[in-house]
């Protein structure tokens, strides 16, 4: 009997560390896959100027009360237009709106979600705060008016229009 047990013991050590062997090769070649393709497309590294910072740095003054700060913030690049529609769940649609530069996440920010090594603390964000916004996006319109959005929507650089749209009933 303990002949048997130490047998399905040893069965069992042998079928786990080839599983593990082989998922620490299939974790190898994910890594190595990755690095070929840093490789064959690098980062840029020449990009002079960000919409998405440009984005942030005006939010960051706009929802803080600073307006005329938002407003006079320097896009050094041409801004593209682009559109968006707002679908509610229900697949009403709430809004359609031309957008000013680019739609940004409500979580993307200007500092990295780090702490002081020294102390332990949490670094806040610009204006002060901590923890984390709302899952959602925002953007700015071309007469210079702030939108947040939390649901689904459509987006794309060129104009369109959604004739009918699709009413879920239900779950």
């Amino acid at each position: 009997m303990k002949k048997v047990i130490l047998l399905i013991m040893a069965l069992a050590m042998i079928f786990s560390l080839t599983a593990c062997s082989g998922q620490w090769k299939d974790s190898q070649n994910s890594l190595n896959t990755v690095s070929k393709l840093q490789e064959n497309q690098p980062t840029p590294t020449d990009l002079d100027f960000s919409l998405e910072r440009y984005n942030l740095i005006r939010r960051a003054y706009w929802v803080n009360g600073q307006r005329e700060k938002a407003e006079s913030v320097i896009c050094e690049v041409e801004k593209p237009l682009g559109y968006i529609v707002l679908v509610t769940e229900s697949g009403s649609i709430l809004g359609r709106f031309t957008v000013d530069g680019k739609v940004s996440s409500l979580n993307s920010f200007l500092t990295p979600e780090s702490y002081y090594i020294d102390s332990g603390r949490h670094i806040a964000d610009v204006d002060g705060s901590y923890g984390e916004n709302d899952s959602g996006i925002f953007f700015f319109t071309p007469d210079g008016r702030y939108i947040e959005w939390t649901g689904t929507y459509l987006y794309s650089d060129i104009p369109f229009e959604i004739d009918d749209p699709i009413l879920k009933v239900g779950e």
